[in-house]
């Protein structure tokens, strides 16, 4: 989990530094650099790529692109950290979206503990006028919003679908969407702007892939919460690497988020 975390981060700060480019191309190419590992692996293993739940692997794919475009574009506008910690609600927004579509039932703790990350999102907007664009915040809470969706279409598919194959589909179709939309603004890398380009697909898989193996090796309420590294991580190359500033009222925001987010993960796994 902690290097899932490490590559989650080094992707925010890849897409971070590509700021000449559109939110489109970044896209296209984090999609697309994942499809050299998914497409191989699917054929390797002779596992259809069309997969059974077409329908919902193609409604998790735009909901999750939506999620990512809105995502990139946060980062553009506020701190990275802050936008890691506000994308982080997403779980939130899940378990109240299963409450009235999947009827799954949420214990009263949750809810104080909701409750608790929603005031760091508070706080964060509420005390930093001055230092965060309020474009960012609704971008990435936005983004989280769309993320929660993610998470019931992937429940709803459940194992009638091997996870490479719902990953395929959504970086098929990010490949498709974010390509079809940066030809108008579409620039040509030079040197190692091709490099940083093709290795957000790299490390977007890698930190899919570990999280995944984190969470199959062990107890989830115990590994689950060390996901929340990425912010730590992200603040600290934000601070060193593009001067980033984090107010202390926007410090103790994002504590409350990943407290409240963890508190959440631990209390709802121990059932």
């Amino acid at each position: 989990m902690i290097i899932s975390a490490l590559a989650f981060t080094l992707l925010n700060v890849f897409v971070k530094s590509l700021k000449d480019f559109s939110v489109y191309q970044i896209v296209f190419f984090r999609a697309l650099g994942s499809l050299f590992f998914t497409i191989p692996f699917l054929l390797k293993n002779k596992i259809s790529l069309l997969g059974n739940k077409r329908g919902l692997m193609i409604m998790r794919s735009v909901v999750g692109l939506i999620s990512m475009i809105l995502f990139f574009s946060a980062i553009k506008y506020i701190a990275m950290g802050t936008a890691v910690s506000l994308r982080y609600i997403a779980p939130i927004f899940a378990t109240v979206f299963a409450l009235f579509i999947l009827k799954e039932k949420i214990k009263p703790i949750q809810w104080l503990f909701f409750a608790i990350a929603f005031a760091g999102v508070l706080i964060i907007k509420g005390f930093d006028d001055s230092e965060i664009e309020i474009v960012g915040v609704l971008l990435a809470l936005t983004s989280a919003l769309f993320a929660g969706f993610v998470y019931i279409f992937i429940r709803k598919i459940g194992d009638a679908d091997h996870p490479v194959v719902i990953v395929n589909y959504f970086m098929i179709i990010s490949t498709i969407i974010g390509g079809i939309l940066s030809i108008k603004n579409w620039i040509t890398p030079i040197g190692l702007e091709w490099f940083i380009l093709m290795s957000l697909g790299v490390f977007g898989y890698f930190a899919q892939l570990y999280m995944t193996k984190a969470l199959q090796v062990g107890e989830t309420n115990q590994v689950a919460p060390l996901k929340y590294l990425e912010v730590i991580f992200t603040i600290i190359i934000g601070l060193i690497w593009f001067k980033e500033v984090y107010t202390v009222w926007s410090i103790v925001g994002v504590l409350l988020i990943v407290t409240g987010l963890t508190l959440n993960v631990v209390t709802k796994k121990k059932a």
